[in-house]
């Protein structure tokens, strides 16, 4: 029997007093507190949290603060610690199980569905992602080994990612989830090559023909599996667009990268993911944020290439999601006078709790980031791992 089950048939008042203890105790684990003094404790602003989160689980902790119901002084530590006692395992609730068994018996990133995660998130609007990101509007994981500003450390893993692959003039590269053509505008421009990047959001086509402009570059609104194999190209990469395939998916988006990829390229998959192999994701996620959308595991990632390619190098620098994220947010929060005009407090509120919850997830270690560099047939005398 789950916590959410203990209240179900109880009396508003004896529900909510037994809600309360229950979270009492369970937070308690995690060493927070209900209107503590701590800057990761949670604050109530209404009584009702108790039985919401109960109920509703993880989609009912997210959209409790989003109607105001708690806060957080650091929203981040608090979910760090509450992954870190492995909270979320107590709050199973029959919305998160019927998620689940929908994404077992429905393929949620089918060909209909390819350009919902565009029009919901990516299309949110530039102005957004031009306030939040870096000067070069790259939307994954930065790299710090040796940066000291959000845009060193995304010029840093752009760099990263050419030399993994090993770029040179002339080559010519696929980006699958191109997003506004970070990645294919810094590799041209530092490394002489030439490309294709394909998105399903119109607003992140629109941009980058803008910013990539004058170079050898061609941006496509195109689901990645409409490529063919007609054109193929010395290297394929593709950077945080694997959490959109879909486990039903991965062969068949392995298979995609094979037929147009050269015998003798490489491909450098970016991706985060999860400790174990998962059929769905978090629900608030899954509803406000990445609809559609799911973590993958090592193991599905394995499944999904074996007998195509041979897994030469695989990296992981999830801490430094972790800052990336912080980072982000305080872009946000500083800019968000510039933003406000055209989105309300209940959005703020949610980006504000995406991105500092996703930040205490890295933390917590409970998600990775992984990029992962694949050959068709091996690495004559093997493969040298850059870093």
């Amino acid at each position: 029997m789950t916590s959410s089950t203990l209240t179900a048939s109880l009396p508003p008042t004896t529900a909510s007093t037994n809600s309360k203890k229950i979270l009492q105790e369970l937070v308690g684990h995690a060493d927070i507190e209900f209107n503590g003094s701590h800057p990761l404790d949670i604050q109530i602003n209404d009584e009702r949290f108790y039985r919401r989160v109960l109920r509703d689980g993880t989609l009912g902790f997210g959209e409790a603060y989003m109607d105001g119901w708690w806060d957080a002084e650091q929203i981040d530590e608090t979910v760090h610690r509450l992954l870190r006692s492995d909270l979320q395992d107590q709050l199973k609730n029959p919305k998160a199980l019927l998620s689940y068994i929908g994404a077992v018996l429905i393929n949620k990133a089918r060909p209909s569905k390819a350009f919902e995660i565009g029009e919901k998130h990516y299309d949110l609007g530039n102005n957004l992602f031009e306030v939040m990101l870096d000067a070069r509007m790259v939307y994954t994981c930065g790299y710090w080994k040796n940066a000291r500003t959000l845009d060193e450390a995304q010029e840093a893993k752009l760099d990263l990612v050419c030399r993994k692959v090993g770029l040179k003039p002339g080559d010519r590269v696929l980006d699958i989830g191109c997003g506004w053509g970070s990645f294919l505008k810094f590799a041209a421009e530092n490394y002489g090559v030439t490309g294709v990047g394909i998105t399903v959001s119109t607003e992140q086509v629109g941009l980058a023909e803008e910013n990539l402009a004058g170079l050898p570059l061609e941006i496509r609104l195109q689901d990645y599996r409409a490529l063919n194999g007609e054109e193929k190209f010395d290297h394929v990469v593709s950077l945080g667009m694997f959490e959109h395939v879909g486990y039903k998916n991965y062969p068949l988006y392995m298979d995609v990268v094979d037929r147009n990829l050269k015998d003798d390229g490489f491909f450098l998959l970016h991706t985060i993911g999860i400790r174990h192999s998962s059929k769905s994701t978090d629900p608030w996620i899954d509803k406000y944020i990445f609809p559609n959308s799911m973590l993958p595991s090592i193991l599905q990632i394995g499944k999904a290439s074996e007998k195509r390619f041979v897994m030469e190098d695989l990296h992981n620098f999830s801490s430094d999601y972790d800052r990336t994220l912080m980072a982000w947010y305080e872009n946000f929060k500083n800019g968000w006078d510039a933003l406000k005009s055209d989105y309300n407090e209940r959005f703020y509120r949610m980006w504000k709790y995406f991105l500092l919850s996703c930040a205490g997830s890295f933390r917590a270690r409970n998600t990775q980031l992984w990029q992962i560099v694949f050959s068709k047939k091996g690495v004559p005398g093997g493969y040298e791992s850059i870093r």
